[in-house]
C-alpha cells in the first residue's frame, strides 16, 4: 500500500510539474526539480504518456556532449473538463484542457424563472452535448462536468436557489445530461466555483471574492484552501442584513443586500427599463456621467462596503474580489465600497483591504466549473488511469 501511494504521489507530482512550467521541461529538468531519481521519472513520464496525460516533444538538436533533451508536454488529447452554469438569465457551458486554457465556450440566454427546473436541464443537455461534440473534434477527451447554481446544495439536492425561486430541487443525474450520461458529474454553488477559478487564475491564497448579476454570491478561500462551512454553505453574502426593516428578499428575509446592490436593485435605482441591457446601459451610463446611473452605482457600493466590512472584521482577510458585473462596474463601485471599508474596518488605518476585479470576470464560476474536473485529474492522475483502464481490464 505504501509503495501505491508513493507512485500515485509521484504521479501527481510530476504531471502538475508539467501543466506549471512555462517552457516544456525534459526528463532530466523534472528529475533536477522534482528530487525523484532520472529512473523514476522516465517511468513515471513513461506511464503517462501511455494514460494520454502527456506527450513527449521531437528532441531539440544541440551541439555538444550528451543527447539532446526532450520536451514533455501536456497531450494534445488528453482530458478536458466540462464546466456548466445555471444562472438566472443565462444557460453557459466551458470546457478546459489540463492547463487551464478554454477550449470551448457557449453562453444561451434563457430566462430560468420562466422555467421548472426539468426544462433547465433539457436545456443545458442540448449545451452539454454540444460542448462533447467540440471537444471530441479537438481531439480532446471529456472527462466529466461540474454544474454551476446559484443555490445551496446538499447531497442530491438544490435545497434553496432563491432568485430561481427553486426548493428542494433534486439534482440532475448523468443520464439527465447527453453526453455526460457516462461521465462522473457534479453540483455545487455558483460562487464557491468561482472563487476556485480565481484562485487558480491569480494564485491568490486568501480573499473574499463576491460576485453580483441578479444575485449576489461569495466564496472564501482562506491559506488556498476554500472555506466551506459546515454544509459549504459559507458566502451568502448576497442574504447578509443591511436594515432589518429593508424591502422584502426571495430568500424570505428583509432588507439583504441584494435588494440594494443586486442588478435589479441598481437597475430600478438608475431609472432604467425592466428587460433593458442592464450591464451595457449602466456602463454607458457611468461612462457618460448621467447623474440617476452614478448615485445609483455609488448607493450599490455603499451597500457593499457595509457588507464587505463586516466580512473583512470577522475574517481578517486582506482582499476583495470584485466578479460577475461587478468586475465591469469596479470603477464606480469602488470609491463607495473603499470609504465604508476604511470607516468599518478596525485594520483599516494600518492594513487597509485591497479591493480587486476578477481576473475572469463573468466567467469565473464557468471556468471554476471545468477546472475543478482538470484539478481531480491534476491531483489525482492514478485514480484516472485506472478508470481508463478499467473498460479494457
Amino acid at each position: 500500500m505504501r509503495q501505491r501511494s508513493l507512485r500515485d504521489h509521484n504521479l501527481a507530482l510530476v504531471l502538475r510539474h508539467v501543466t506549471a512550467a512555462n517552457r516544456p521541461p525534459s526528463r532530466a529538468e523534472i528529475a533536477a526539480a522534482s528530487g525523484l531519481t532520472r529512473a523514476t521519472v522516465s517511468t513515471i513520464v513513461d506511464e503517462l504518456i501511455a494514460g494520454g496525460l502527456v506527450a513527449e516533444l521531437e528532441p531539440v538538436s544541440r551541439s555538444g556532449v550528451g543527447r539532446p533533451g526532450t520536451g514533455i508536454v501536456p497531450a494534445g488529447t488528453g482530458p478536458a473538463g466540462l464546466g456548466m452554469e445555471v444562472n438566472v438569465d443565462y444557460l453557459a457551458v466551458c470546457a478546459v484542457d489540463l492547463t487551464g486554457a478554454v477550449r470551448h465556450r457557449q453562453v444561451r440566454r434563457l430566462d430560468q424563472r420562466e422555467h421548472r427546473p426539468a426544462q433547465t436541464w433539457q436545456a443545458l443537455a442540448e449545451l452539454a452535448d454540444q460542448a462533447v461534440g467540440a471537444v471530441t473534434a479537438l481531439g480532446l477527451t471529456p472527462a466529466g462536468g461540474v454544474i454551476a447554481v446559484p443555490g445551496l446544495v446538499e447531497g442530491d439536492t438544490i435545497r434553496i436557489a432563491p432568485n430561481l425561486g427553486w426548493q428542494q430541487v433534486a439534482l440532475p443525474r448523468p443520464a439527465d445530461l447527453g453526453g455526460l450520461r457516462d461521465l462522473p458529474l457534479d453540483v455545487a454553488n455558483e460562487a464557491t466555483l468561482a472563487a476556485l477559478g480565481e484562485r487558480h487564475a491569480t494564485g491568490l491564497r486568501s480573499f473574499l471574492y463576491v460576485s453580483g448579476e441578479i444575485g449576489i454570491g461569495g466564496g472564501i478561500v482562506l491559506d488556498g484552501e476554500l472555506f466551506g462551512g459546515s454544509h459549504g454553505w459559507a458566502g451568502e453574502i448576497g442574504h447578509v442584513t443591511i436594515d432589518p426593516q429593508g424591502p422584502d428578499c426571495h430568500c424570505g428575509s428583509r432588507g439583504c443586500l441584494e435588494q440594494y446592490a443586486g442588478e435589479e436593485a441598481i437597475r430600478a435605482a438608475a431609472g432604467l427599463p425592466a428587460g433593458a441591457a442592464v450591464l451595457a446601459d449602466l456602463v454607458g451610463g457611468a461612462r457618460a456621467g448621467r447623474g440617476p446611473v452614478l448615485d445609483a452605482l455609488d448607493h450599490a457600493g455603499t451597500a457593499l462596503g457595509v457588507a464587505l466590512s463586516g466580512a473583512v472584521n470577522l475574517l481578517d482577510i486582506g482582499t476583495v474580489v470584485l466578479g460577475g458585473h461587478y468586475a465591469e462596474l469596479i470603477d464606480w463601485l469602488r470609491p463607495a465600497i473603499e470609504r465604508e471599508l476604511s470607516r468599518r474596518v478596525i485594520t483599516a488605518r494600518w492594513s487597509p483591504a485591497k479591493v480587486r476585479a476578477s481576473a475572469l470576470g463573468s466567467d469565473a464560476a464557468l471556468v471554476g466549473a471545468a477546472r475543478a474536473v482538470t484539478q481531480a485529474i491534476l491531483d489525482d492522475p492514478a485514480r484516472f488511469l485506472a478508470t481508463r483502464a478499467a473498460p479494457a481490464a
